[in-house]
């Protein structure tokens, strides 16, 4: 296996950014990542379907691309069954693939960009779900050792769009397959009001399809294709703050979109906030914030990373001055 010197990653992250990698080489299997490790130029990065990441300069070192395919049920009893996947299987292909076996607990998660490898290291999330609520465990090697670890759902430290992949062993460890454990008789989760809506509007029966299409028809309503746009979905996580400070932001802001997060926070909408900051919309040469959702940065074509990052810290600033709340990029900046 060689490495591809100064390889365009243009095609290989949704934004469309332009790069290169000063190494890249693919690996579909853990005994081909190990030896790529062996002779891997530091530092070395992971890429899985470029989703969720914003480049803002060529990267040094070297890029490792997650191409381990493979869905294999590996247990199964009356009520679940238990699914080994390969990092590198697309994670909607997935979702798609428990749908045709009417197996449930990841139909909320319909059409979210990105690999299954990647999923739990932000615990990906929408619609009233996140994937700890199925997930089981994962193989991962640590890129050091080239040992290979198992990590149980206690292990990976799950919270609000992260991991213990994303604070203390961030960069340490290549997850490889991801084990799910999915209903054979799901528990329905349409309480999210958006999903309840769009059912009632078409007219559903509600189902693991139903549910899974009035995600897919929500989000292609109000998030951009990046086939089309260059993007990578939601760009700030929805901050959270404490109840007071809630209620003292509605005294001057009677509309502000909130949502009880525990007993003592409230999880705001990031987009509310960016829209009522002006920046809906907004556009600064192929830079810009999408006229539908204003959690959404995009790239009208030929933007580079930094004006996309910014754009981002102008959004930040002006948030901050408006309302007190600092947001923090759900995207990786590189």
């Amino acid at each position: 296996m060689e490495f591809n010197q100064n390889h365009p990653l243009k095609n290989l992250n949704t934004f469309g950014i332009s790069a290169n990698a000063e190494n890249f080489a693919n690996f579909n299997s853990i005994e081909e990542l190990k030896k790529l490790l062996e002779n891997a130029k530091q530092p070395i990065m992971i890429l899985g379907g470029g989703s969720n990441i914003l480049l803002t300069q060529n990267i040094k070192g070297s890029i490792l691309k997650n191409e381990i395919f493979g869905i294999d049920v590996i247990e199964e009893d009356n009520k679940s069954i238990t699914v080994k996947v390969g990092g590198g299987v697309v994670w909607h292909d997935f979702v798609l693939w428990s749908l045709k076996r009417n197996l449930g607990g990841i139909e909320n998660l319909s059409l979210i960009p990105g690999s299954v490898g990647a999923a739990p290291m932000q615990n990906i999330g929408a619609y009233g779900c996140e994937i700890k609520s199925v997930f089981k465990q994962l193989e991962a090697v640590n890129i050091e050792s080239k040992e290979l670890k198992i990590f149980k759902n206690k292990d990976c430290q799950f919270g609000y769009r992260t991991s213990i992949f994303k604070t203390q062993l961030k960069n340490k460890f290549v997850i490889c397959s991801v084990t799910f454990k999915l209903n054979k008789y799901p528990v329905f989760n349409t309480s999210y009001g958006a999903i309840e809506d769009e059912l009632k509007e078409k007219g559903e029966i509600t189902s693991l399809k139903s549910i899974s299409q009035a995600v897919i028809n929500i989000r292609s309503r109000k998030l951009p294709d990046p086939n089309i746009i260059g993007n990578s979905g939601s760009f700030f996580k929805n901050p959270t703050i404490s109840n007071i400070e809630f209620q003292s932001l509605k005294k001057d802001f009677p509309l502000i979109v909130g949502y009880p997060n525990g007993d003592n926070e409230t999880k705001v909408a990031a987009g509310w906030l960016i829209e009522q900051a002006g920046w809906k919309g907004f556009r600064d040469g192929d830079a810009g914030v999408h006229k539908k959702q204003a959690l959404v940065l995009v790239n009208y074509g030929n933007a580079e990373g930094k004006d996309i990052l910014n754009l981002a810290k102008k959004i930040q600033n002006s948030v901050v001055q408006k309302f007190g709340i600092q947001l923090i990029p759900e995207v990786n900046i590189l």
